[in-house]
C-alpha cells in the first residue's frame, strides 16, 4: 500500500509526469527505446516533440484557463 510506506521507501517509487510538458521532457531525455528496430528515427521524435510543444503546450500556456478568465476578467 503506497499510503503506508515509510518515507525512505516512498522516495523510491517512481511517479508519472504530471503534465504534457513534463511528459515531453521525459521523452526527450529517454527515447532510445523508440529508436530500436528502426521504429522511429531521431528526426521524427524531435519533430513530434517540437510540434506538441508548439501546437499544444504553448497554445494552452499562452491562453487563460476558463477559471482564470472567470476569476480575473469576469464582471
Amino acid at each position: 500500500d503506497l499510503y503506508e510506506l515509510e518515507p525512505e521507501e516512498a522516495a523510491k517509487v517512481k511517479s508519472m509526469p504530471g503534465s504534457l510538458d513534463q511528459a515531453l521532457d521525459a521523452l526527450e531525455k529517454d527515447h532510445d527505446f523508440l529508436l530500436k528496430g528502426d521504429v522511429f528515427t531521431k528526426d521524427v521524435i524531435e519533430t513530434w516533440l517540437e510540434y506538441k510543444r508548439k501546437k499544444e503546450v504553448d497554445a494552452i500556456r499562452l491562453r487563460p484557463h476558463p477559471y482564470e478568465f472567470a476569476l480575473y476578467f469576469d464582471i
